[in-house]
C-alpha cells in the first residue's frame, strides 16, 4: 500500500520509521505541503497521509481522486481542514488519530502558563545579556487561583487533572460535562460567566461552526481584567486581530498561543531570513507579555510514537476492509 506523508518533516520520519509498520504499506516522505500546486506529487497513491496544515479543500480532493487516491489518512484529531461531503462523493475515506497523548498538550499548555506568569522568556533574555536585575519580572502564585477550561474532553480534563495539582480553582465550560472533571471540583458554567470569574483561561474545544471565534471582541471585554488566556487548540477559536486591542488596553494581561488562524502559510517552516508578512503575528510579537510556540504541543516522543502507530494502523484496517477511525 504506497502511502504518501505529505508536511513530513525528520520528526515524522523517524517516528514513522520506528513504528511497527503492519506488512505491506510502502512509506514515501514528502516535505512539502498539500496544497493545489503540490498534489500532483501524489499520483499513483492510494494512500495520501496529511497532516493539520495541509489543504485538502474540494480542488485538491478532486485532484486527488482522479490520480487513484482511495485514503486520506489524517496525522491529527482534528478535520476540520477536510472538505468531507467533496470526500464522500469521490469516494475517498477518511481516517484519523482520535487521541495519541493528552498529555502532551496539556503540559504545554501549563508551561505557556508558567512561562508567562514568571516571565521565563523575558528573563532568559535578559541574562544572557548580562542584566541580572528582577524589575518586571514579578509573577503571582498559581495556588488558590481561578482557571476556567474551555473544552473538557481529554485534553482539558488532563489540563483540569495538573491545575489542579497546583492548587488551582477550576471552573469548566462543555456542552457535555465531564465526570472526571467534575471530580477535580470542577463547576461548569455558562460561557460568558466562565470568562468573568476566571484569571486563567485555556481552550481545548474543537473547530466547529459553534466554537469559531469563541473569543472575540465581546468575549474579551467580559474577562477580569489583566486575565491570561491560553489557546493550543485551533487557531480560529481567537479572532485574532480583537486580541491587540485588548493587550494594549490591559484588558488581557497574559497571552499564549501555540495556533494561530493564519498559521497555515508560516508554522513548520524556517523563514528567520524572511521579513513576516503576517502584520497581525507580527504586532503580537511585539507584545512583552505574549509568548508564541509554533503548534508544537503535540511535539513529544510518547505522542509521536502513538500517531505514527495509530496511523499505520489505520492504514492496515482500511486496506483489509475493516476501517477504524473513520470520520
Amino acid at each position: 500500500m504506497r502511502t504518501l506523508l505529505y508536511s513530513s518533516q525528520t520528526y515524522d520520519r523517524d517516528s514513522f520509521l520506528a513504528a511497527k509498520a503492519p506488512a505491506g504499506i510502502d512509506l514515501h516522505f514528502q516535505p512539502a505541503r498539500l496544497t493545489l500546486d503540490t498534489v500532483a506529487l501524489a499520483s499513483g497513491y492510494p494512500v495520501v497521509c496529511a497532516f493539520i496544515n495541509d489543504d485538502l479543500s474540494t480542488p485538491v480532493l478532486e485532484r486527488l481522486a482522479a490520480g487513484g487516491t482511495k485514503l486520506i489518512a489524517l496525522r491529527s484529531a482534528g478535520f476540520n481542514h477536510v472538505n468531507l461531503p467533496t470526500a464522500q462523493r469521490l469516494g475517498i475515506s477518511v481516517v484519523r488519530v482520535p487521541a495519541y497523548s493528552p498529555h502532551a498538550v496539556a503540559e504545554h499548555a501549563v508551561a505557556l502558563i508558567l512561562a508567562l506568569n514568571r516571565h521565563l522568556h523575558r528573563a532568559y533574555n535578559r541574562t544572557r545579556d548580562g542584566d541580572f536585575t528582577l524589575h518586571g519580572l514579578t509573577g503571582f502564585d498559581l495556588v488558590g487561583k481561578t482557571v476556567g477550561v474551555v473544552g473538557t474532553g481529554q485534553i482539558g480534563a488532563t489540563f483540569a487533572k495538573i491545575m489542579a495539582g497546583f492548587g488551582c480553582q477550576l471552573l469548566a465550560y462543555d456542552p457535555f460535562p465531564n465526570p472526571q472533571v467534575e471530580a477535580l471540583g470542577a463547576r461548569y458554567l455558562p460561557l460568558d460567566e466562565l470568562l468573568a470569574n476566571a484569571q486563567i483561561i485555556s481552550l481545548h474545544c474543537p473547530l466547529n461552526e459553534h466554537t469559531r471565534h469563541v473569543i472575540n471582541e465581546a468575549s474579551l471585554s467580559q474577562m477580569q481584567r489583566g486575565a491570561m488566556l491560553i489557546n493550543t487548540g485551533r487557531g480560529a477559536l481567537v479572532d485574532t486581530p480583537a486580541l491587540i486591542d485588548a493587550l494594549k488596553s490591559g484588558q488581557l494581561g497574559y497571552l499564549g498561543l501555540d495556533v494561530y488562524e493564519e498559521e497555515a502559510h508560516l508554522f513548520f517552516e524556517d523563514r528567520s531570513d524572511l521579513p513576516l508578512q503576517d502584520d497581525v503575528l507580527a504586532r503580537l510579537l511585539t507584545f512583552p507579555n505574549v509568548v508564541i510556540t509554533a503548534h508544537q504541543a503535540f511535539l513529544t516522543r510518547e505522542a509521536l510514537g502513538a500517531i505514527a502507530q495509530t496511523t499505520l494502523e489505520n492504514i492496515a484496517g482500511w486496506a483489509s476492509g475493516s476501517p477504524q477511525n473513520l470520520v
